[in-house]
């Protein structure tokens, strides 16, 4: 198959959870024995050069990037209150993506195209227009759901009102998207019931975060610090930093009181300076991490405090297959088949975060034994050849709908 993906920003490098799960489709895709083509939006706030990308990806997905200034300006966001339109989804629309794609579309052709995220939606007229290609949403969340929780803890009362805003507007776009693709990829099985009970009547299927797991060993000779805990993720995402300003204020004075010694690493990319210049004992900040995996298999213990967010947590499943002990809340490991006590430990108030710490922390066999169980998992679940194989048979299926 020829295989069209236009993604909200570039899938590589794959160093954050959009461009990661992008990343892991095109190269099961490639892999498989299908030709892939990225068309990708290159921004302000995720910005590459494609003549610094290895060689060997530009050749595989002849990657293509078009400039969108994605930054949020005050009076458009203020007037698009009036609107009753997205703010999120309209700051995607160009005219120079538009004239790119309509280029791409007229020199080759496409059994599929698909749309990386909701916010590439506003370029489906202009694909049944000018290709027969068959399109596929790539859903990474229920994109309303996110900004609804997020509006839903802020404490600010005029953010919480335009927060609300933004989630209606949105879910009215969504809503309105729901039935206009050919079908719809969702990456947890419950965004897909969801969609469902949201009214989506299209063929669906849902295909998680996959792992090539031929490429990640189990045990790559790097002794963990232990005991120590991370958290590793993008803060230019609204979820991880609430997320992470809770467990600062909220658990981590607790842990710090009974357990002075230890220590929480904090890494990923956009560090905001209320992080960077904290006073709180024991906190090491990180910042962007050149490998990931080198990272986490150098610390003992996950932590991803999550109250906000849809779809799939990237850092999760990648954490599990490096065998770590991961403590999450109920909506951090949603769409991930685990199992409290087993292969993750759940705790949702600061009280029994505190405690599932302290727990692991006085256990290093328990803490051993979790990473183990997950690591199974993610084998049984997240197989990425596993994953594209099923990917395939959807593609076949809606290829043979008129």
């Amino acid at each position: 198959m020829k295989i069209l993906i236009l993604c909200n920003k570039s899938p590589y490098p794959p160093k954050e959870g959009g461009p990661i799960a992008m990343n892991a489709i095109i190269d099961g895709l490639y892999q498989a024995g299908h030709q892939v083509k990225v068309l990708a939006i290159n921004s302000n706030k995720y910005s590459i050069d494609v003549d610094d990308l290895p060689k060997s990806y530009r050749q595989k997905t002849n990657i293509e990037t078009v400039y969108i200034d994605l930054s949020i300006k005050l009076m458009d966001a203020f007037f698009n209150l009036f609107t009753g339109k997205s703010y999120h989804v309209e700051r995607f629309i160009s005219k120079d993506f538009e004239k790119k794609l309509i280029e791409i579309l007229e020199a080759d052709d496409y059994d599929i195209v698909q749309f990386e995220m909701l916010y590439m939606s506003p370029y489906i007229d202009l694909i049944r227009k000018y290709s027969k290609a068959k399109v596929v949403l790539r859903s990474h969340n229920i994109e309303h759901l996110i900004w609804e929780r997020v509006a839903g803890i802020s404490k600010n009362p005029l953010k919480k009102i335009y927060l609300k805003h933004l989630a209606k507007t949105l879910k009215n776009y969504e809503l309105k998207m729901l039935n206009q693709y050919d079908g719809i990829a969702t990456i947890t099985k419950k965004d897909g019931e969801t969609m469902k009970e949201l009214g989506c009547q299209i063929p669906q299927i849902d295909i998680p975060f996959g792992i090539d797991l031929s490429t990640l060993k189990e045990n790559p000779g790097i002794e963990a610090e232990f005991p120590s805990l991370f958290h590793l993720g993008a803060m230019n995402w609204m979820p991880n930093e609430e997320g992470i300003k809770w467990f600062l204020s909220e658990v981590w004075p607790m842990v710090n009181k009974e357990l002075p010694d230890l220590k929480l690493y904090l890494a990923g990319r956009h560090m905001p300076d209320w992080i960077c210049n904290t006073t709180l004992p024991n906190i090491e900040v990180t910042g962007e991490v050149d490998d990931a995996f080198e990272f986490m298999y150098s610390k003992a213990i996950e932590i991803v405090p999550l109250f906000s967010g849809s779809g799939i947590r990237i850092k999760i499943i990648e954490g599990m297959a490096a065998e770590k002990a991961v403590i999450s809340t109920s909506i951090g490991a949603e769409g991930i088949k685990v199992e409290s006590g087993k292969n993750i430990i759940i705790a949702n108030t600061p009280e029994t975060f505190a405690e599932a710490i302290k727990t692991l922390v006085s256990d290093k066999e328990h803490c051993k034994t979790l990473g183990e169980n997950a690591r199974k998992l993610i084998e049984k679940d997240h197989d990425n050849k596993k994953l594209i194989h099923r990917l395939e048979n959807f593609y076949q299926e809606i290829m043979t709908n008129k």
